[in-house]
């Protein structure tokens, strides 16, 4: 970064550097210094900043960006032996630094693939004139599990076939970038890539406002206008396609969801009607016109393609054969992802355009041709050698791909066998030296090997590069421990100007047009898990009222077999809760399940209700284990219900009034509603023991609402009429019922315009019947089934929207 551009004075230097014990590996390129050891000039002010911070300033830094991305809930899921586990995002807190000059050399090589892989999926699924002139082998192609026969000869809708395009490159010895492996079938990390930057610069906040880095808010906006702008092309909506919360990296895609505004689907939203692909609301069905999958083509639909997908949406390549939706990828574009097509590109650049590679792949050699076999035995030694068909990079393979030099004279042999047996299975690749990048490391900067990963995205202006992307950084000197699966880390990529830079955001510019999001585009599984996490959350309220109320009576009698004590213990058991457990597991149970649900939207919760949600998770959890019946748990529950409390209050002030707050709503009220009239059919009962209705009270968090409304002490007359017949009362059966009229009655209409539907005629006439209740009326038996009543409700909410 050329001298002038920080406003900030300099001190004087520290004693301590962080360089002091900097050692680069010899024959690697370092990113940061050069052979002599001094800093690149795009490094040097950036080292010196952290010099000037020292040690302890940038550890505190440093676990300031680490909680955030704990707080924002930022996780990948690793796949082992014990299962899928969710781990903590693994951040490398030095960011890596490129000069903007060597970014746009970058770029324009990229670009130029891009294309080029463009052209070559296109001819595949088209003409084969590649193939047919003997460019490309067909039994490559043909054998590649990624060439999916049902949608060769059908051309995408909005014509292209890449969109979304990820490459991952390295930097060899001679300083040169390499591309590793083209990402062309669900490139994943852009939004991790986004949650780095964010992380980083909190971090790092003052570094980085007096750099010149490239923001990296105008790559998404562009993307998403373009997205849209297809969509109205056709009159439909954009939708992001997820394999569901189990997949490695659904926390980016619920989060890009998030960013760009986009709905998240799963393969059960969707289905195909009249050759559209069409989306499942409360609203009914509505069209898709533009779907950016997040999952392998293979998987996209069970009818033509993996019929043992459980994932996919059958009828979507009749679809795209029909034209009406346009995917992100094209389903088949994943077949340039198959390594051995690497041996191929360079010579499909001269023959289609005549030009060379700006950006070279690796040194390729597919074994299925003679002179390139024979090749690769030659020079294994000085070689990796995998599976051709593989769409893995050789450092992510799981074991595969061999390196050569590593290899027993008996491994050696029996792989040169392979190779001479069936050749065309196998690739020679040139073993990848990486160049290393600074991580920090107990107060000290270490270099480990780092590879680059960069996102390109369609517009129509053509391909836009988004400005640094993410690395791959080893823990380790190992250039196979930079994979994520494997405990490898990630680092945010500064792009740094020699002058100031744009700073863009995803907000319209002043005086463009837009347009509100059209209502009723809410899928119905959304609604449902809404719904679900209103009853659980409503559930556990509820559950933990009566349970402090229950530990309250015993830290002041010490007798759990009081007749009170006894009789609440009776009720609870049937639930599943085991008061005999200061936290019971069927309450740690129904948090869960809340948590889940949440899970399932979670592109429809902001950053601080998941954050509200999960403390409320790990707090009950830890309570589980250190804490004792009576008093401590009453202590405990105290907490819960605030929290419980922090996270209804987060939920109701911060989402929009719109159909999915409604079905929240509608899960709150059904489930209180049906917990209040359960819990005082037993404790106002003819048999209910003494001090029942002062209990009842507590847990109806109405005690003092009763003294003001009653001047008389509580009696089962005036305890029911609080808590069942009081419209006031936002605890009572009477306003839940009023508050399910008011909002089905505001939901999309299923029965036709003017028309009530079924769920808010049973509401409206069940209502009614309540309002005119006395409290004699309500006897026992009538609560009971008026619990039994409102629990009906929700089958006809179901039927109307969840089906």
């Amino acid at each position: 970064m050329a001298k002038g551009n920080h406003k900030r004075v300099r001190g004087k230097p520290q004693a301590h550097s962080l360089l002091e014990h900097y050692q680069p590996i010899d024959g690697v390129v370092d990113e940061m210094v050069d052979a002599s050891g001094n800093p690149r000039p795009v490094w040097k002010d950036f080292v010196e900043a952290l010099d000037e911070l020292g040690a302890e300033k940038l550890g505190q830094r440093f676990a300031r960006a680490d909680q955030y991305l704990r707080d924002a809930g930022v996780y990948y899921r690793v796949y082992d032996k014990a299962g899928a586990n969710e781990r903590e995002w693994p951040l490398a807190h030095i960011p890596v630094l490129i000069e903007d000059g060597e970014w746009q050399a970058i770029s324009a090589g990229l670009v130029q693939r891009a294309d080029l892989l463009e052209e070559i999926v296109a001819d595949i699924h088209g003409q084969n004139r590649l193939v047919e002139k003997g460019i490309l082998p067909a039994g490559l192609i043909a054998a590649s599990p990624e060439y999916l026969r049902p949608v060769v000869g059908t051309r995408p809708a909005g014509g292209h076939f890449l969109h979304f395009c990820a490459f991952e490159l390295g930097r060899g010895p001679d300083g040169r970038w390499w591309v590793l492996g083209d990402r062309t079938q669900a490139p994943s990390g852009a939004g991790f890539a986004l949650e780095n930057r964010v992380a980083t610069t909190r971090a790092l906040s003052d570094i980085y406002g007096e750099m010149h880095v490239h923001r990296l808010a105008g790559f998404f906006r562009r993307f998403r206008d373009a997205l849209i702008g297809m969509a109205k092309e056709s009159d439909g909506r954009v939708a992001i396609l997820t394999p569901g919360p189990l997949n490695e990296t659904y926390y980016e895609h619920a989060y890009i969801a998030r960013y760009l505004g986009i709905m998240l689907l799963e393969g059960e939203d969707l289905t195909v009607s009249g050759g559209r692909l069409m989306v499942r609301t409360v609203s009914g069905l509505m069209p898709i016109s533009v779907l950016w999958r997040r999952l392998d083509a293979a998987f996209a639909d069970p009818l033509e393609l993996r019929p043992d997908s459980q994932i996919g949406t059958p009828g979507l390549v009749e679809a795209t054969r029909q034209g009406t939706v346009s995917t992100v990828n094209a389903l088949g574009s994943g077949l340039m992802e198959t390594r051995a097509l690497l041996a191929f590109l360079p010579k499909i650049a001269r023959e289609l355009w005549g030009e060379e590679l700006l950006l070279p792949s690796v040194a390729t050699w597919w074994c299925g041709q003679a002179t390139e076999r024979a090749h690769v035995l030659a020079n294994i030694d000085r070689m990796v050698v995998g599976p051709a068909l593989s769409t893995r990079l050789a450092f992510e393979d799981d074991g595969q791909t061999k390196l050569g030099s590593a290899l027993s004279v008996g491994e050696r042999a029996e792989l040169v066998a392979r190779i001479e047996r069936d050749g065309e299975a196998f690739v020679g690749q040139e073993a990848v030296t990486l160049s290393t990048t600074p991580v920090y490391v107990g107060g000290w900067l270490e270099p480990r090997p780092a590879s680059l990963r960069v996102y390109l995205a369609r517009t129509p202006e053509g391909w836009t590069v988004m400005p640094g992307g993410f690395a791959r950084v080893g823990l380790s000197l190992d250039p196979t421990a930079i994979a994520m699966q494997r405990g490898g880390q990630a680092a945010d990529v500064w792009v740094v100007s020699d002058r100031p830079v744009e700073r863009e955001t995803l907000l319209p510019q002043e005086g463009d047009s837009f347009n509100r999001t059209r209502p009723g585009s809410l899928p119905s599984r959304a609604a449902e898990n809404l719904t679900w996490l209103g009853r659980y959350i409503e559930r556990s309220e509820d559950t933990v009222r009566i349970l402090r109320a229950y530990h309250v009576r015993l830290a002041e009698t010490s007798d759990p077999d009081m007749p009170l004590l006894a009789d609440v213990r009776d009720y609870l058991e049937p639930f599943g809760i085991d008061v005999e457990t200061a936290i019971p597991p069927g309450l740690i149970g129904m948090l869960d399940s809340a948590v889940y649900s949440a899970g399932q939207i979670r592109d429809r919760f902001s950053p601080d209700g998941w954050l509200a949600l999960k403390d409320l998770s790990k707090t009950i959890h830890r309570f589980a284990t250190t804490v004792a019946p009576g008093d401590d748990a009453t202590r405990a529950m105290t907490v819960i219900l605030r929290k419980l409390a922090g996270f209804s209050g987060l939920l109701h002030e911060n989402m929009y009034r719109f159909a999915g707050w409604r079905f929240l709503e509608i899960g709150r009220r059904l489930e209180r509603g049906i917990q209040i009239a359960g819990t005082l059919a037993r404790l106002t009962g003819s048999k209910a023991p003494d001090g029942a209705l002062d209990m009842m009270l507590e847990i109806g968090d109405s005690v003092m609402t009763h003294r003001r409304q009653y001047p008389v002490q509580a009696g089962r007359r005036t305890v029911v009429d609080l808590l069942a017949l009081d419209p006031l009362n936002p605890r009572s059966i009477l306003f839940q019922l009023e508050r399910l009229k008011t909002e089905v009655g505001l939901l999309p209409a299923t029965g036709g315009e003017g028309h009530m539907s079924a769920a808010a005629k049973e509401i409206l006439q069940l209502n009614t019947a309540i309002a005119i209740k006395e409290p004699a009326d309500m006897t026992t038996k009538a609560l009971n089934e008026l619990a039994s009543e409102i629990g009906g409700l929700y089958n006809s909410l179901a039927k109307a929207y969840f089906g």
